[in-house]
């Protein structure tokens, strides 16, 4: 069985995860979206949010699941029996970045192995950065994120 873990902090998940999750479907058994734990960041999104989220986004997809976990995303990978690290890349500086963490990974557990996709081009300016900044200066985000996340996020329709 093909596994790949799509680790991130997903706060909060957006419409280009979703895309890079729903195309990995196509080409894996099982795709676990792994919440990391980041204990120095304050972020929008308690994790148990963010995992409630998620798993509403995917309620009627069996291949998919949502997980929190903490420590590397390499021994994360070997724990569950996931021989694959899936990534979403939506420019040239997602590349520089996710490679050398690519190449760390490797270093660290070479049977798990990296795949990337690169990112749509109606979903390529997507980030959970710019979701967060919009709304905290109260734009709308409901083209960005699942509707799944705005139930969570309790927004109302002057917010979404």
């Amino acid at each position: 069985m093909k596994i790949a873990v799509f680790p991130g902090s997903f706060d909060p998940f957006t419409l280009a995860h979703k895309d890079i999750v729903d195309r990995g479907a196509e080409l894996f058994d099982r795709i676990v979206i792994a919440i990391g734990i980041n204990t120095t960041k304050k972020g929008l999104m308690e994790y148990e949010q963010r995992l409630t989220a998620i798993k509403e986004v995917y309620a009627d997809n069996p291949k998919v699941e949502a997980v929190i976990f903490t420590g590397l995303t390499v021994n994360y990978c070997q724990s569950i029996g996931a021989n694959y690290i899936l990534r979403g890349l939506r420019n040239g500086k997602d590349l520089e970045y996710e490679n050398a963490i690519a190449q760390n990974n490797f270093m660290l557990a070479p049977q798990v192995e990296t795949y990337f996709l690169l990112s749509r081009g109606d979903k390529a300016h997507i980030s959970s950065t710019i979701v967060r900044e919009i709304l905290a200066n109260n734009g709308k985000i409901d083209h960005l994120v699942p509707k799944e996340v705005l139930a969570v996020l309790n927004l109302d329709s002057a917010k979404k």
